[in-house]
């Protein structure tokens, strides 16, 4: 067989894995009988916030990321800390996530509705696709539900566990086969970068001192790298934002496959996404919009089962923010 080929059969098999272990505890429909009108009142509440500020696409797409990979699906990033716990959102990595509000917001009409029925982790999960959903005019992905949330948050362990901007390609895949997720989720769910923006000072090295010599990262595109040190002057301004994918920070498409092809990645865990054989193929393929957008919700559906919690092994939250009296 040869090379090329065997690679794309490789991908292809890899594409059918898109369910895990814990995802097969939930069930489409949960709330069918016990909160017949939540999946309305998520979806009609965050199309509305997201009409009003584009910004929070990225950010509750961000936020259910960052709760995933710590702890699983649980809704522990949206704890607060107490005066004897730092929780979840005060790591440094969480410092600039976003998007509190809308949950709170959907929660507490949820509430309303559905008295201590519907979970914080659920909401969460349904936000996220809800946000991505609204520029389609249409539910992306489906969302499985039934999970409870999560009586323990602690900074260190989004410290220890969330993906750097800065990591290489071994490191991103060994924490993403940590959450039973694959090199084909590594790559997909990277692609959330085709919407949001970071700060200049994640970049800086690439910029200005890549190898402790004053240099710019060679794998840089150099008139990208150009344009990003008219951007990001030297001192860096730690205000300064930039798109994660070139002049479409907006859209989510599949450009910022395109960009990482012209070695535009902006962040080194972008670029890293290409230093290896088989992802780079992926991104390739990755680059037709249909099969991007088809694997991108399996692979969202796939994090979304993360570790969670069902039955009896957590709580409904009645606030979103503190553990249950």
């Amino acid at each position: 067989m040869k090379p090329i080929i065997f690679f794309l059969f490789i991908i292809s098999v890899m594409f059918l894995g898109i369910c895990n272990a814990d995802n097969k505890k939930l069930k489409m429909n949960y709330y069918h009988k016990s909160c017949p009108s939540v999946e309305k009142i998520v979806k009609e509440i965050t199309w509305s916030k997201v009409a009003a500020d584009p910004t929070l696409a990225a950010k509750l797409l961000r936020l259910h990321y960052h709760d995933c990979f710590v702890r699983g699906c649980d809704a522990s990033i949206l704890l607060d800390s107490t005066p004897n716990n730092s929780g979840e959102k005060t790591a440094l990595p969480n410092r600039s996530v976003g998007g509190y509000e809308v949950i709170d917001d959907i929660k507490k009409k949820v509430e309303q509705v559905c008295p201590h029925q519907v979970s914080c982790a659920d909401i969460l999960t349904l936000a996220a696709r809800d946000a991505v959903s609204y520029q389609f005019g249409r539910s992306m992905w489906q969302v499985p539900t039934g999970r409870k949330d999560g009586r323990v948050s602690i900074a260190s362990e989004a410290l220890n566990n969330l993906p750097s901007g800065f990591a290489n390609f071994s490191t991103l895949l060994g924490q993403f086969e940590d959450n039973n997720l694959d090199i084909v989720d590594l790559v997909t769910l990277s692609g959330a970068h085709t919407i949001g923006v970071t700060h200049c000072t994640l970049v800086a090295r690439r910029l200005y001192n890549f190898t402790g010599k004053g240099d710019v990262d060679p794998s840089l595109n150099p008139n990208y790298a150009t344009a990003l040190r008219k951007l990001c002057p030297n001192p860096i301004n730690r205000s300064t934002i930039l798109e994660l994918d070139p002049k479409s920070s907006f859209s989510f498409d599949s450009h910022y496959f395109e960009a990482l092809n012209q070695h535009m990645g902006l962040l080194g865990s972008d670029a890293a996404l290409v230093t290896n054989s088989l992802s780079a193929l992926i991104v390739k393929k990755m680059q037709n919009p249909h099969v991007f957008l088809a694997y991108f919700g399996r692979s969202m559906k796939k994090m979304g089962g993360i570790r969670v919690l069902v039955g009896g092994e957590g709580e409904i939250r009645k606030n979103c923010r503190v553990v249950n009296a």
